[in-house]
Parts: structure tokens; sequence; C-alpha cells
């Protein structure tokens, strides 16, 4: 596959999480995150370092898009079932870190939400990932 593909993939992939995140984190969750995450963690809205969540989000977004070309995901059905294992493992991985060594998430509770979340984040940029690489077929 083409570079460029990739390169485009993860772009679009990048700009996915970063919006869904707001939608779903900042807009959705946020009175469920307010309750259930620890506060004295959170950056307050006006000391968020912009340049590092969007490198964040555009790097996820290329690791997606190069995994997807390395597993030759071909359509949305295999892009989304990629991205969803991807992103609960991936998931499951940090919030259980978090949990067993901070005081991020206030409860197990927590950890179950953000997982789903984060799944179902990834798995709608996967969708995004797949279109924008060309992988249209079901």
């Amino acid at each position: 596959m083409k570079t460029s593909k990739i390169l485009l993939g993860g772009l679009a992939g990048g700009v996915g999480f970063f919006f869904l995140g707001w939608i779903i984190y900042g807009m959705l969750l946020n009175s469920f995150t307010t309750a259930n995450y620890n506060q004295c963690a959170a950056r307050p809205m006006a000391d968020m370092v912009w340049w590092a969540m969007i490198v964040s989000n555009l790097v996820y977004g290329l690791f997606l898009a190069i995994i997807f070309n390395w597993a030759k995901v071909e359509g949305i059905v295999a892009g989304v079932k990629t991205a969803a294992i991807i992103g609960f493992l991936m998931a499951v991985s940090m919030d259980l870190s978090y949990y067993s060594m901070s005081t991020t998430f206030l409860n197990f509770s927590a950890v179950i939400i953000d997982i789903l979340a984060y799944t179902f984040m990834t798995v709608l940029v996967g969708i995004i990932i797949a279109l924008v690489m060309g992988k249209r077929s079901v």
C-alpha cells in the first residue's frame, strides 16, 4: 500500500480521535468523569497542553493505520473488528495500570466505563481510517 494512504488514514484517524474524544469524554461523559475520576490529576481547561494532545491523537491514528496496512485489513467490517480488538486491549492495559498504581479512577466502575468508551471511540476511528484508506467493501 502507498505510504500516502497510510499517512492520510493516520491523519484522518488522529482528527477523528481528537473530535470524538471531545464529544465522548468532554461532553457525553463529562459529568461521569467529574464524579468518578480524581480531579486533582486533571488539568483545568485553561492549562491543557494542546500540542501534546494533538500529537497523541495523531500518533494513535497513525498507529491504527499502520496496523491496518500490516494486517491487510480489507473492508469496513474487518476494520471494525481490528479496531475493536486494539482499542479494547489498549484500554484494558492502560486503565488497569492506572487503577493499580494511581488514584486516577475513584472506583472500578469508572474503569469499565472508560474501557467501553475508549473501545467504542477506537471502533469509530477504525471506520474512518478504513474509509480513507479505500477499504470500502464490507
